[in-house]
This record gives C-alpha cells, structure tokens and sequence, in this order.
C-alpha cells in the first residue's frame, strides 16, 4: 500500500516538473522579446510579464521557483533553438560595479544564499537593489543586477570557500558617517572598509568594537588613516562579520586572508 502512494506521490511531481518546465519556456519564448534568460530575470519591467505570464497557466506559483527553473532550463540547454538576437551593456558601468559586488556579497554572507537565489528572488532582489543603490546612487535596478551578473562571469564573485565552512553568525553594513559605535559587538569577527570605488581594509579583530573604534579615532595602519583624513568618512561604508563564539585566532586570520585575497583592499598587505 505504502508502495503504491509513494510511486503515486513521485509520479506526481515528475508530472507537475515537467508542466512547470513547459510552462516556463513557453512563457520565456512568449515575453523575451530577443533578450536572454538572465535578462528576462534581472529585468523587473520583463520579468514581471514573464511571471504574469506563468501565473496565467498556474495560478498561485512561487516567482522564485519560475525564475530559478528558467535559469536552470538554460543550463540544462533545454532553449537550445532560443538564441538571443538583443545583448545587453551599459557604458557606465564602471562606475557602479563596486556598489553591486558590495551588495551581492553582503546578501550571500548574511542569508548563505548564492547570486542567483538573490536575483530570482523578487524580495531579495530589491534589498539588493536598495543596498547597491544606497552606496552608489542613481542607476537602475537592471544596471546593479546585471553588474553583478557580469562580475561572476569574469569570475570576480567567486565563493569565499571558508566562510561556507564557518559561517558568520551575524552579518551587518551600513554607512560609518551614521555609526554608533557603542551598537557594534564587542564579540570577536572580521570587519571590511569600503570607501570611494574601493574596499579598503580588511581585518580581524578578538573585539570588532575596540577594534572598528581605534581605527575610526586613528587608524594604526598609516595608509587607511591617511585617506580617511583626506576623503573624511561621507561615503564610506563598514561591513561586520560576527564570528561564532570559540573562534580561534587562526581561524579568523585564516578568514582574513581569505576576504584579502578576493576582496583586493587597498591597504592591506597582498599575501602571494
């Protein structure tokens, strides 16, 4: 009996993948108006005429589940026969890259999510564009969506491996200029500097607010000190980390080194 409903249950959701896979190319085909399967996600004008699209067909379906099987349809080279005739760039995008790498980091670290799940997700897509936007204003959403989305095809949004394996146990980002720092954790974690269109400084630190607090009051590292005499701290941003309680020190230098190595600070030592 038992084998009989199971068989059923697992014949069910085959039935219903392969519906939702029909429904999601054709809804893809229908809407995408020359453009790519990642356009038409990162794209809140098309991506909403492809889920109003979906919905027709099944009423009630989750945008992320559509989004995500529609960027999964395309690796699995299930749109062979729908080549892109429209490309997709924008010339200023230079300007505004840092702002989208920032963001898309950030989210990864605090919700363990990856770039796709951000952009598939409509929530989570716009907290990523309020963030980006909030360190670099005055671009659209698409623009800081499909900056990110370029970083990781010029593999410059590569995973930090360790901080999979430890992860933070709180994650935070907001403008130095409206920090209090008697709010950061005395606990210990690692803290990053972000300033102009540049990450800064990386560090570690056994307590984050002693250590965030000697740096704002004068930084014993004479390079980060020198720029935040000369640039002051309007647009500069600082990211916290809070590590696990137990943490050893070779661990969080080990974490360091890590967000050293992808992040490119200006003002810390590069490690070969």
């Amino acid at each position: 009996m038992h084998g009989r409903q199971d068989t059923s249950a697992t014949q069910s959701q085959s039935n219903d993948g392969v519906k939702l896979i029909t429904i999601v190319v054709s809804a893809f085909e229908a809407i995408r108006d020359g453009f790519s399967p990642d356009r038409v996600v990162a794209d809140p004008a098309l991506n909403r005429r492809f889920l109003d699209r979906c919905r027709v067909e099944w009423a009630g379906i989750s945008a992320k589940d559509v989004n995500k099987q529609l960027l999964n349809a395309r690796k699995a080279a299930l749109l062979k026969g729908s080549k892109s005739s429209k490309s997709t760039s924008f010339k200023d995008e230079d300007d505004y890259r840092y702002a989208s790498e920032i963001a898309a980091r950030f989210l990864e670290k605090r919700d363990d999510m990856t770039l796709d799940d951000i952009i598939c997700d409509p929530e989570r897509a716009i907290e990523f564009d309020r963030i980006a936007s909030s360190i670099c204003g005055g671009y659209s959403p698409l623009q800081y969506r499909w900056a990110a989305l370029n970083l990781r095809k010029a593999s410059k949004l590569k995973p930090e491996l360790m901080s999979h394996i430890l992860k933070p146990v709180g994650v935070r980002l907001g403008p130095v200029a409206e920090l209090s720092v008697s709010e950061l954790p005395s606990e210990q974690g690692l803290y990053i500097f972000y300033g102009g269109n540049d990450t800064l400084y990386v560090g570690e630190a056994g307590n984050l607010r002693l250590r965030v607090e000697k740096h704002l009051g004068h930084s014993d590292n004479k390079e980060l000190a020198r720029w935040f005499w000369g640039n002051g701290f309007s647009d500069v941003n600082l990211e916290i980390q809070k590590l696990p309680e137990g943490t050893s020190k070779k661990v969080r230098r080990a974490l360091e080194a890590e967000l050293i190595s992808s992040r490119h600070p200006l003002f810390n030592v590069q490690r070969p």
